[in-house]
């Protein structure tokens, strides 16, 4: 568990949920445990599913010996169909802390941190098929610029790309300190750590295609969370908190409102917290991560 981060906003995370003791809660972003072990030490005979798709979360799982806890070994995206398995129809309040956890960060042989040098890898599940080492080898010029741009917001994704292609050509990118390497000709001096975050950031969004998964789950909340019952999200980057934002607040991941007759935008929530909640400055002091967390709260109408 040490491995793993300290919860972001726990307080803030379980006043937002709302617990009731007898009710069904599901935590979309297993990791360490951390938010779970504190939801399940509100209930009384209420049920909590922790989901994670990373096999290192199951040994966690597997050190609370809780009744009314299931733990469920696969990606959120899949939230609405594994309910359906344990006879769940719908639940008083699901969490998400998005992104990755210190734990994967921390572990060199995963690939996803910059900090040390591994095989380029960053897949969150580990049989995934596809690995970031692929991405940068296959990936064709025009998809490379496309996903530095899009998900890493790279100021100078179209010639990074092009840069990449030809270093394959000559021998293939295996190593994060391979890719390191070309990326630092393209860095601004002194902000080379920001330009490899961006691009690594660029490069597990799409290995894990976590923007997708994220649409995908927020579309089931309107079937799987009971009217009054809550939507509690983390995140940690604006591509992120832009979809959830957009659904909690139009009812649509693309912002567009839809009304009815009378005018009134149809959505199945409604906000608790206008702006997103962030982290007090204690917390931010003793825990890095915080920094850009972005709390929602909603409320199934």
């Amino acid at each position: 568990m040490s491995e793993y981060h300290e919860p972001v906003m726990l307080q803030q995370c379980l006043e937002g949920l709302a617990i009731k003791p007898n009710g069904i809660y599901v935590d979309l972003t297993f990791g360490g445990g951390g938010h779970s072990k504190a939801i399940l030490e509100k209930l009384t005979d209420g049920k909590l599913l922790g989901f994670d798709q990373d096999q290192d979360a199951e040994v966690n799982a597997e050190a609370i010996d809780r009744q009314g806890f299931e733990f469920v070994q696969a990606n959120f995206r899949f939230v609405k169909k594994y309910l359906k398995l344990y006879r769940i129809k719908q639940v008083d309040g699901v969490l998400a802390d998005l992104g990755v956890s210190s734990h994967q960060f921390n572990k060199a042989e995963r690939g996803f941190s910059t900090r040390f040098d591994a095989e380029l890898d960053m897949r969150m599940d580990q049989h995934a098929p596809v690995t970031a080492k692929e991405v940068i080898n296959e990936y064709s010029e025009a998809d490379l610029h496309k996903i530095f741009g899009l998900y890493g917001e790279v100021r100078n994704a179209k010639t990074l790309a092009s840069a990449i292609v030809s270093a394959r050509a000559a021998s293939p990118i295996n190593t994060i300190g391979e890719l390191k390497e070309i990326l630092g000709r393209f860095a601004k001096r002194g902000r080379e750590n920001k330009y490899y975050a961006q691009v690594f950031q660029a490069l597990r969004i799409e290995v894990n295609e976590e923007l997708k998964a994220l649409e995908e789950a927020l579309l089931q909340m309107e079937e799987v969370i009971k009217p009054g019952g809550r939507l509690v999200v983390m995140s940690y980057h604006s591509l992120e908190d832009r979809l959830v934002k957009n659904y909690i607040n139009k009812g649509k991941l693309d912002g567009e409102e839809e009304k009815d007759f009378y005018g009134n935008v149809l959505k199945p929530f409604k906000a608790i917290n206008r702006k997103p909640i962030t982290a007090e400055e204690e917390e931010l002091e003793i825990n890095n991560r915080a920094r850009s967390a972005k709390l929602r709260i909603a409320e199934k109408l």
